[in-house]
């Protein structure tokens, strides 16, 4: 064999051993991912996500995805001739909007389930609404009412706790209930961040647009590769953070405050984006840490 090709070989050997640590540290324990965006509408992508995931899974994770479904849900209200509306982030949801958002969750929900089943891993999906899984009350913006969107007051696990156990890879539509079986719209940030709490997840990490977090968005420079629950609400208080990363970053620093391990934000539009992060010694998006975590070499432990 010539030393080139050994040279590989021995390379690929190196990043076995290199995840080995991380490996053993998350050895069945629990990590919620938030899978969104532009990785969803990029079959290749939701492809390498799908296989990052059912790897986890694989060698020893407890994965559980929740997923969105926004810019197919608005392709097909637009279909039906209506205009998609949003008010602060949240898509205003009429009776037939709601219709539609359930009709096409379940749909992408069954794709992913689909998806991990081809690669050998059994998956599950369910909706919030299976089991009392997410119960909710009606949810207003400023006072507004933007219709059937929820507000998540309840996370019953059992049913998610009962799928790992029996060795499911459960998959989750952001869909819940009110106390009078009111069928709801949830922000699939908040679904993740509220299930995360709920079964004391390792990690919860969000597959976002954007490669993490940055003081300045305009300055490549100002990149935060981690920082401390507290840091990041400093952020938001000294008003350095602001559009679609301010919710997620509430939600990120609060699952922190409630006992989630570690929170990751990672750009989903990179392929094995939760590989890179979880088992190298560099990671590649921004890790939010409980303010005593001690300082490791790595974010992803």
């Amino acid at each position: 064999m010539e030393q080139q090709e050994m040279n590989k070989i021995l390379e690929k050997a190196e990043v076995l051993i290199e995840a080995l640590p991380y490996i053993q540290k998350f050895n069945r324990k629990i990590i919620v991912v938030k899978y969104g965006g532009s990785a969803m509408s990029n079959e290749e992508l939701q492809r390498n996500v799908i296989k990052d995931v059912t790897l986890l899974k694989l060698v020893g994770f407890k994965p559980i995805i929740v997923h969105g479904g926004g810019k197919e849900i608005s392709r097909w209200v637009g279909k039906v001739g209506k205009e998609a509306r949003f008010v602060g982030g949240l898509r205003v949801t009429d009776d037939e909007t709601m219709e539609i958002a359930e009709m096409v969750l379940n749909k992408v929900n069954k794709n992913l389930v689909r998806m991990v089943s081809e690669l050998g891993v059994r998956a599950v999906g369910v909706s919030g609404k299976d089991g009392g899984l997410l119960q909710c009350d009606k949810k207003y913006f400023e006072g507004e009412d933007i219709g059937y969107v929820g507000e998540i007051t309840h996370v019953d696990p059992k049913v998610l706790y009962d799928l790992l156990e029996k060795d499911f890879l459960p998959i989750v539509a952001p869909i819940g209930l009110d106390d009078h079986f009111q069928t709801y719209n949830i922000n699939a940030d908040d679904a993740a961040c509220a299930i995360a709490k709920a079964v004391g997840a390792d990690k919860l990490v969000f597959l976002t647009d954007i490669e993490g977090l940055y003081k300045d968005i305009n300055d490549k420079a100002s990149f935060i590769s981690r920082l401390t629950a507290s840091q990041a609400e400093k952020l938001i208080e000294d008003g350095f953070i602001g559009g679609g990363m301010l919710p997620k970053l509430h939600n990120c620093t609060e699952a922190i405050r409630e006992g989630v391990g570690r929170v990751h934000i990672l750009d989903g539009r990179i392929a094995h984006c939760l590989l890179l992060e979880i088992f190298t010694n560099q990671g590649i998006g921004t890790a939010i840490i409980a303010d005593d975590d001690g300082i490791g070499t790595h974010v992803g432990i």
